[in-house]
């Protein structure tokens, strides 16, 4: 399950929007630093309006979204990586996310602190980019000197410990981890220290509601940082989405409307994530269910098939697949097969987004 860390100052919104996300999770949002004293994890359905749709053409008995997880974390602060706050204990729960949310506040209001006294988008990321910067350092340094006697015989030591080294140089002049570029038996190696700065970065700025639809000066100034950095931006009113919690499907559209914009949060966050991340999707469909599956960008067939069960990229023989909306549009399965809209594809077929799949496979 794709997995993302929420983080940020404390009173940035970071609770409200993760209660809104899974829409009855139980963190308290409260208007005080560190309301959140352990990390709350929730899930919630990836939306996609196409799965409904084949779940209808197919008649299926249950249909079945992808699933993405919110690890929604204790407000950090200056000196956060020296146990300052709630301090290290809440930067090793982020260290398992494929991607980090990094919420930024960028609304006034006078009856909401701020832990810094003002609203400053660029101070509050440095101060937290900071934070996992330090936080990697002492990891590096500690994993740097249990290689020191490993070194002497092994030249695997020895190259992971040269990685090392290239990325600890980086994150002493300011840098991010992830901004070094690593060759795949390197990156497999330090994989296992979590490394904070590795991790891609998406920074939610949280508006008032009367600015979500064209966003203000503050959300520019987070859209500049990001650009230098690479990162992903999207522009959220945490306060809006809990409010849509309350609300029907058709009450939802009427009130997104009403604001000038056409998704909720929660939609703009996930594509932002599966574009970050380079993901896609793909679906089966049948009598028994309709299901969206979640793979990388690139693979092949029988990778794909991996994603449902290791049996299958191991025994893949070849797929049928069709676009969903050529699928739709011939009516059923057996109507595209009928009409020559179903193709047959071998090991080497890179998968496509939006392709609806079936495996044939040995066991």
């Amino acid at each position: 399950m794709l997995k993302a860390g929420i983080v940020g100052l404390p009173n940035v919104g970071k609770s409200t929007l993760f209660n809104a996300l899974v829409a009855n999770a139980q963190a308290q949002a409260a208007n005080f630093p560190f309301c959140t004293i352990e990390p709350n994890v929730g899930t919630v359905a990836v939306p996609d309006e196409r799965l409904d749709r084949l779940t209808e053409l197919s008649k299926s008995q249950d249909t079945i979204p992808t699933r993405m997880e919110f690890v929604d974390i204790a407000g950090l602060v200056k000196g956060a990586s020296q146990g300052e706050g709630l301090g290290n204990k809440f930067l090793a729960n982020i260290r398992e996310v494929d991607a980090i949310v990094h919420v930024i506040r960028c609304f006034e209001d006078d009856d909401v602190i701020h832990v810094s006294g003002s609203v400053g988008p660029s101070r509050d990321a440095e101060v937290i980019n900071l934070e996992l910067g330090l936080a990697d350092l002492a990891q590096i340094e500690k994993r740097r000197e249990r290689l020191k006697k490993q070194m002497r015989t092994s030249k695997e030591a020895q190259a992971e410990d040269a990685a090392l080294e290239r990325i600890q140089s980086v994150l002493e002049n300011g840098g991010a981890a992830r901004s070094v570029d690593l060759n795949d038996e390197e990156a497999a190696m330090i994989k296992p220290l979590g490394l904070l700065t590795a991790k891609p970065i998406i920074y939610a700025t949280n508006v008032s509601e009367d600015d979500l639809a064209e966003g203000n000066a503050f959300c520019t100034e987070v859209i500049e940082l990001a650009a230098q950095e690479g990162a992903e931006t999207v522009r959220i009113s945490a306060q809006v989405e809990a409010e849509l919690v309350e609300l029907g499907d058709e009450e939802t559209a009427d009130y997104l409307e009403g604001l000038g914009v056409t998704e909720g949060g929660l939609q703009s966050l996930i594509r932002a994530t599966y574009r970050l991340l380079g993901l896609r999707t793909y679906f089966t469909t049948g009598e028994k269910e309709t299901r969206a599956w979640t793979f990388k960008a690139g693979m092949t067939a029988p990778q794909a098939a991996g994603v449902i069960h290791t049996d299958f990229e191991r025994g893949f023989i070849r797929a049928q697949t069709i676009g969903w909306e050529k699928l739709l549009e011939a009516g059923s399965l057996v109507e595209a097969r009928n009409k020559g809209w179903l193709r047959s594809e071998g090991k080497d077929y890179v998968v496509d987004e939006g392709d609806v799949m079936e495996f044939l496979f040995n066991v």
